[in-house]
């Protein structure tokens, strides 16, 4: 206390001329208009600075949390991106799929039917459809999708009839790797409903993962070129004599709701030979 009345004591003249100032000064901006207008333009020029420097060392101070918020939004972005890439992708390779398999029964007699009965967790899975003899419907027909190949019809009544699908143990298919001309045999041996194995494909054989796999026409059955799956992993066959080849199927069989039967007459009369051909060297 004592060394701040020494201070007092000591500068007194010093305060008194501040002070002095400052009341000048308060007298001189409140009481005349002019002086008044000039101090409060100044002060917002002033005030506008200030308040600029301090959002900016805001921003500044608050840089790490908004590269934090950017960060995740770009996560956010990329998996987007990702997902519509994706969806893209599955859309492109869709649409295919249906040029492809439009492109080539579009010379064929088509029979609509609708999937009334359909499993996929059986060995042996059948599928039921609303179209029988009485539409044309015949024994071993061929039966597609709008996405590729769906099976062959095994019985029919008049009404109905029951196709053999890709999905069944006993279902043995000619195809053939789309632009390469290497062909096998189409099996599904239980399991995921998307997935089955393309075996006998030659040991020579050169294609890549992705590839389109479609009918060979070598069936009588179905024509040649109708999508069956595509490429996803190659293995050895159990003798090594031959690729065993799993693949994605094109057709979705748990989404399945509207198929077509390939009503072909130059078709079944090919089958017929060949059914005439196959008893004539049965021994007997």
């Amino acid at each position: 206390m004592r060394n701040l009345l020494e201070f007092l004591i000591k500068y007194n003249y010093w305060l008194l001329f501040v002070l002095l100032e400052v009341v000048s000064m308060l007298l001189l901006f409140r009481y005349n208009s002019y002086q008044g207008s000039v101090y409060f333009t100044s002060a917002n020029v002033v005030a506008g600075k200030v308040y600029e420097w301090r959002a900016e060392a805001t921003k500044f101070f608050k840089m790490s949390q908004v590269n934090e918020q950017l960060t995740k939004r770009n996560l956010l972005l990329e998996q987007q991106v990702k997902s519509l890439s994706a969806q893209l992708a599955y859309v492109r390779d869709t649409d295919y799929v249906e040029r492809t398999c439009a492109d080539v029964v579009q010379n064929y007699k088509l029979i609509p039917a609708k999937v009334i009965s359909n499993s996929l967790d059986k060995a042996d899975n059948l599928i039921t459809i609303d179209k029988g003899i009485a539409d044309g419907v015949h024994t071993d027909m061929g039966v597609v999708c709008g996405s590729g190949i769906v099976g062959v019809v095994y019985q029919s009544s008049q009404h109905y009839s029951v196709v053999i699908p890709v999905l069944n143990s006993k279902s043995n298919i000619s195809v053939m790797i789309a632009k390469r001309g290497y062909f096998g045999s189409l099996h599904w041996t239980g399991g995921a409903a998307d997935k089955a194995y393309v075996d006998d494909v030659p040991r020579h054989a050169r294609f890549a993962l992705g590839d389109k796999i479609v009918t060979s026409g070598y069936s009588a059955i179905f024509p040649s070129g109708i999508a069956v799956g595509k490429v996803l992993h190659v293995f050895n066959s159990s003798d090594g004599l031959s690729f065993r080849v799993q693949i994605q199927l094109a057709t979705d069989f748990g989404n399945l709701r509207d198929v077509c039967v390939i009503d072909d007459v130059p078709m079944r009369e090919q089958l017929d030979i060949m059914r005439a051909a196959q008893d004539s060297i049965k021994p007997r």
